[in-house]
């Protein structure tokens, strides 16, 4: 990435996640500093699940000289089986150029201990409830009493973002998917999967995928169509939704889940089609802040890497925020967008196994 210094100097990012750490990263490649603001007391949230960086996740951490910690702390996605509700095999895919597996936790923890480590400071239990455009920047106000003015604002923070909410009143809320989704951890390959392969089944009643790392547990997901929860659901309980999901079909999923202890986490699935606002004034998006998606395309993280970097990009080459953040929405709108959808519709298919005849790619 060019090391152009853009004439804003101080950002506050809103959000210690991905699309926020990434974005702080990005933004001191070009010469702005910046300040991360985590409402929470660590950075662990959705500690349970994992997730896949996907090649143009790689390509955006490779730019900001981050990708070898993420590689350092996770495995190669290379290929993906799908599968019938009987455990056969219906097509085989490789994932060119594969992508990187790692838990939610752990990308969170190593982009942080990147930031750190190249001066950024992050500051813990600051919930954001207010921010305003004043001439010259934004003023950030805190639930703990405290305000801090910065040139702009960058909203990173998720799926229920307080910042698209003050850039428009009338923003969309997320929309629920109709599905759950399920995470866990098996003891010992159970799979019987290559440590670099994904295994996806088309089940009678639900959606299942497991991989096999080579530490030697089987990780696990699955997408239960089911109501909207109000509740917070214990792990044995979600052992015996996902179990009666898959009770009728011969494939593995039953005999993994069978096998995982209380590690098993899950939540609704929400998207966002579209976000009409992305920016105003001083305050801009990024992430599932702006855009986010089903798990089904596995593309959440690598688009708010992506973001992250065209930010910093537009940030550098446009001296006006207005410009900047024009070019930035008109750069990752249509793109995100897309993805949003794609996600969706394979969500829709869970239980459908691809049309046409089977074949088998090596």
């Amino acid at each position: 990435m060019s090391r152009s210094v853009a004439r804003v100097t101080t950002a506050l990012i809103v959000g210690g996640g991905i699309a926020g750490t990434a974005t702080a990263i990005a933004l001191q490649t070009v010469g702005i500093s910046s300040v991360i603001f985590e409402a929470y007391p660590s950075g662990g949230e959705d500690a349970g699940a994992f997730l896949t960086v996907m090649h143009n996740g790689m390509a955006a951490l490779h730019e900001i000289e981050t990708d070898r910690v993420v590689i350092d702390a996770s495995y190669a996605a290379n290929a993906v089986s799908l599968l019938d509700a009987s455990g056969s095999l219906l097509e085989q895919r490789a994932i060119d150029p594969p992508g990187r597996t790692l838990t939610r936790a752990t990308l969170y923890r190593v982009l942080q201990s990147e930031a750190t480590r190249r001066g950024i400071r992050i500051d813990h239990g600051r919930r954001l409830v207010n921010a305003t455009v004043e001439a010259g920047g934004v003023r950030a106000s805190f639930a703990d009493g405290s305000v801090v003015q910065g040139d702009l604002l960058v909203g990173a923070d998720g799926l229920h973002s307080v910042v698209r909410r003050l850039i428009d009143p009338d923003a969309p809320r997320p929309r629920y998917t109709g599905q759950h989704v399920v995470y866990g951890y098996a003891a010992g390959d159970r799979g019987r999967t290559a440590p670099d392969a994904y295994h996806m089944m088309f089940g009678s009643r639900a959606f299942f995928g497991y991989t096999t790392p080579p530490a030697g547990r089987t990780w696990w997901f699955a997408r239960l169509n089911a109501a909207e929860l109000t509740e917070r659901i214990q792990p044995e309980d979600w052992r015996r939704r996902v179990l009666d999901a898959f009770r009728d079909d011969a494939g593995p999923a039953a005999e993994i889940v069978a096998a995982t202890g209380d590690g098993i986490v899950g939540s609704n699935s929400y998207d966002i089609p579209t976000t009409p606002k992305w920016h105003n004034g001083s305050m801009v998006l990024a992430g599932d802040a702006a855009h986010a998606a089903s798990p089904a395309a596995a593309q959440g993280a690598s688009m708010a890497l992506e973001d992250a970097v065209v930010l910093a990009r537009c940030l550098a080459a446009h001296g006006d925020l207005n410009q900047a953040f024009a070019a930035y929405d008109s750069l990752r709108r249509e793109p995100t967008e897309e993805t949003v959808g794609a996600s969706a519709q394979m969500s829709n298919n869970g239980t459908r196994p691809p049309a046409g005849p089977s074949k088998t790619a090596g």
